[in-house]
């Protein structure tokens, strides 16, 4: 019953993204990496996570390059938020 949201993560970088992780903004940690198991995002390309509508933390990056990006964002109910990592 609650209102939902998307989270839309685009790849702007030159490489892929293996990793995103999640939370809501009041957590203490990001917890675990929310793409499918050997899942990544291609460069270009995006992956859409539905949350609850509020305020949620996403980090995201690759193991390989050991690079990261991380954004705060406010998702509204019925909306897709999109946030590019480069």
């Amino acid at each position: 019953g609650e209102p939902v949201g998307a989270i839309d993560v685009g790849n702007a970088s030159g490489g892929q993204i293996n990793v995103v992780l999640i939370s809501a903004c009041s957590a203490s940690t990001y917890g675990l990496n929310r793409l499918p198991s050997g899942m990544a995002i291609q460069s270009g390309g995006t992956y859409r996570f539905e949350v609850s509508a509020g305020c949620w933390d996403v980090a995201a990056g690759s193991t390989a390059a050991m690079v990261e990006g991380r954004q705060r964002l406010n998702v509204g109910a019925g909306r897709a938020t999109r946030v590019n990592f480069h």
